[in-house]
């Protein structure tokens, strides 16, 4: 396996990129977003283009947004960049990532949703550790929608344990350890039969939506299996998967549907990590290093390997 490139530990007073690499987010919430990063003591950089509006429902032309990310990235001065929001676009970028420029200044890039296409293709490509974290609009502007004690210690290069406090639950027993990887799910289906197909074979796996129906997740999770995409997974971690719920139907449903997927698989699976599209005290993982899943009567997940550097 590639060593991964791992960024600096980031200080807490340390200046951090906004960026929009989607979707256009409301000023409002970014606001709202900057000032709690000022208030844990960072110093936020708003991108030229974080608010652009259009076209359509992007936040500026492909062109915009890429300047926008590659000026984080080779500002010496930044240490981490924080997407504003996910929603849909920043695909249209994966073709023109400059890798050659994110080597030479590799930094923390948080982001989910949508911002999984380019996480995981830089992370393929060129081992760069993807922060599946919180974004600065959906999250840093929400009283308790950042889960503090993760991203300080993903950032400061500590190990640290999630579990049944951050909502996480048994579904199947077992323990695995592998390459932590994933995201959010209808991106990775998305990505499926293109050149940024995800990379998923011997990894611990990471999947999370929202407001996906469980007839939905089920179609998506049979298309990864149809695609290969689980062959060789050494465990599964669900998300929350907010709103993942039909009109009438018992809440069980989603639990029913997953085990009746993976119903011959053998290694341990857990739901409910708030990770990404998340009801509250949204929950950094770093995908990339090595981890542990321990299913038993208490869930837990074990980030084993720092993603940055001291």
């Amino acid at each position: 396996m590639t060593a991964l490139l791992k960024p600096s530990s980031v200080p807490n007073d340390a200046l951090v990129a906004v960026v929009s690499p989607a979707s256009t987010p409301q000023p409002d919430r970014v606001e709202s977003g900057l000032e709690a990063l000022r208030s844990l003591g960072y110093a936020p950089q708003p991108s030229d283009h974080v608010l652009t509006r259009g076209p359509l429902y992007f936040a500026g032309t492909p062109e915009m947004r890429l300047r926008d990310l590659h000026h984080a990235f080779a500002d010496d001065e930044v240490r981490a960049i924080f997407s504003t929001r996910g929603g849909y676009g920043s695909n249209y970028l994966l073709d023109a990532l400059d890798l050659d420029l994110i080597v030479e200044s590799a930094k923390p890039f948080f982001g989910y949703s949508d911002l999984t296409a380019p996480q995981l293709w830089l992370l393929d490509q060129i081992q760069l550790p993807a922060f599946h974290g919180p974004m600065v609009a959906a999250d840093f502007s929400r009283e308790d929608g950042v889960h503090l004690p993760s991203l300080q210690a993903a950032l400061g290069g500590q190990l640290y344990s999630v579990g049944a406090p951050e909502g996480l639950r048994t579904l199947h027993p077992g323990r695995a350890r592998g390459t932590l990887y994933g995201g959010c799910l209808s991106i990775l289906v998305a990505l499926l039969g293109t050149p940024y197909e995800p990379q998923t074979e011997g990894k611990l796996l990471f999947l999370e939506d929202f407001n996906a129906k469980p007839y939905q997740v089920d179609r998506m999770l049979w298309q990864l299996r149809q695609a290969g995409k689980l062959d060789g997974v050494k465990g599964i971690v669900f998300g929350e998967m907010l709103d993942c719920l039909s009109p009438g139907a018992p809440p069980e449903l989603l639990d029913e549907v997953i085990l009746r997927v993976f119903h011959d698989f053998q290694g341990p699976i857990a739901i409910g990590l708030r990770s990404g599209h998340v009801s509250r005290s949204n929950v950094t993982l770093t995908f990339g290093v090595e981890a542990e899943l321990l299913a038993a009567n208490q869930a837990e997940l074990s980030l084993l390997q720092p993603a940055v550097m001291p």
